[in-house]
């Protein structure tokens, strides 16, 4: 029986960790030939999650310039992986989630007349802005796939409505979970439990509050609204709350964040942090402030208040599980929203409950067992 030949694309971070399970998967099953191709979109933060999984890419494209705009990248992903693909010629590519990378890559399989398989696929906000530019990049991605890994029902019948044939679909779960169960299950890493220590989040004395906010239409006006609303929410509650906040590396929003934050007392901003050091913050967290769409269905995990800096959000089952709740961009009503949560506990309860819509972190076997049989 020949292998089936397998290569995984992918670019950032938050690619890598919803990959990473089935790479390992992959790599245990003597049926497949798995090559991984990684274009680098995002370097650093890429390499941290290569090293906290194991995994050693076959090829890397290496192709993140500073400040790089959206047209250069994909011009970039088309010359470089189409080399690649050649050469491997695998019978399957697979690619999760919404960025440039797996537009392009996605598109590039297509004129090689190879298969598809699309992990995370199916979600949808209804509106090509928001986010700018993961909506176009998912639906680009649903055209062209040859199979759907659809976290969710919900996820499916978005596919569904698009004229996806039903049985070129499979609900999977999300492979978030798997990766978290992974991480969870490791020890606290030194300086997350030193910096935990220090801000007085392990005696309790302190509620710790972890902010992530990166994402592109947030640019400009609106990251400057979400810094105001921290300034204020830091010294309302300056003896009962600490403000964590691991920055972007984009200048977009690493220049304003420190400039409006960087001398609040109790207000910490952070480098970005390895995955494993990200995750132990998180489950340490009171509440979560995010434009993440990956710490979205984290949160939604560990059963962890989060208040959604987004207008829409192409996650609605943590919305509907109780544990996330979108407030946008406005200064005033993060500030009202959060400080509900920090003053009312009856209020913080009801969405401080685990609930998993996102599957019983068993995606990868899901997805393996799929693409062997199609």
């Amino acid at each position: 029986m020949d292998l089936i030949h397998v290569m995984t694309v992918f670019g950032t971070r938050p690619e890598a960790i919803k990959l990473a399970p089935i790479i390992q998967r992959l790599d245990k099953d003597a049926r497949f030939k798995s090559t991984v191709v990684v274009t680098a979109q995002h370097r650093e933060m890429l390499d941290q999650v290569l090293d906290l999984f194991k995994i050693k890419p076959d090829r890397d494209l290496d192709l993140m310039r500073d400040n790089q705009d959206l047209a250069s990248l994909t011009a970039s992903i088309f010359t470089y992986l189409d080399p690649v693909l050649e050469e491997f010629k695998p019978d399957w590519m697979l690619v999760q989630g919404d960025t440039t990378t797996v537009m392009a890559a996605t598109l590039a399989a297509y004129y090689r007349r190879i298969k598809v398989g699309h992990v995370e696929a199916g979600l949808r906000t209804g509106d090509k802005w928001q986010p700018f530019p993961e909506e176009i990049n998912r639906r680009v991605a649903s055209v062209t796939a040859d199979y759907h890994f659809a976290p969710t029902e919900w996820a499916r019948n978005n596919l569904l409505q698009e004229g996806i044939v039903n049985n070129l679909i499979k609900v999977t779960g999300n492979t978030i979970i798997d990766a978290l169960t992974q991480i969870t299950a490791l020890p606290i890493p030194k300086e997350i439990e030193d910096l935990l220590g220090k801000k007085e989040i392990l005696s309790g004395e302190k509620q710790l509050i972890v902010v992530t906010a990166h994402r592109r239409e947030n640019f400009g006006t609106p990251i400057k609204n979400i810094c105001a609303a921290l300034q204020s929410l830091a010294k309302r509650y300056k003896d009962k709350i600490e403000i964590i906040y691991p920055v972007h590396l984009n200048p977009n929003i690493n220049k304003p964040v420190h400039e409006l934050l960087s001398n609040i007392p109790n207000i910490t901003l952070l480098p970005p942090l390895e995955y494993l050091s990200l995750v132990h913050l998180l489950k340490h967290a009171h509440l979560i402030l995010t434009d993440s769409g990956g710490i979205q269905e984290e949160a939604t995990g560990l059963g962890i208040p989060c208040l959604v800096l987004r207008e829409v959000t192409e996650r609605p089952e943590g919305v509907d599980a109780g544990v996330l709740k979108l407030v946008g961009t406005d200064t005033n009503t993060i500030i009202n929203k959060a400080a509900h949560l920090l003053d009312d506990q009856s209020a913080y309860q009801t969405m401080a409950h685990a609930a998993s819509p996102y599957g019983d972190g068993k995606a990868a076997v899901k997805i393996v067992e799929t693409l062997l049989n199609s």
